[in-house]
């Protein structure tokens, strides 16, 4: 590989790895799987994967995701 070739490969992997932790400090993000699903990334060690009908099952239930948490907060744990 030549310098010119070098240079333009580190600054395109610096563009990525900045790209990468900015991703990393908003907390979470998504991705489409190679099947078509949404993955959601940072909320624990590995991604959160539904289709997007499930997805939207999960989201029109939001409510009672809430009051059922709010109805059992002295049997659900807390990560950390």
């Amino acid at each position: 590989m030549s310098d010119e070739d070098l240079k333009a490969e580190l600054e395109r992997l610096r563009n990525e790895n900045a790209a990468l932790k900015k991703g990393a400090a908003t907390g979470l993000t998504m991705k489409v799987s190679e099947k078509g699903a949404l993955s959601i990334y940072g909320m624990g060690r590995f991604p959160v994967t539904l289709y997007k009908e499930q997805w939207l099952k999960l989201l029109e239930r939001c409510d009672d995701i809430r009051t059922f948490i709010a109805a059992n907060e002295g049997q659900l744990k807390t990560k950390g």
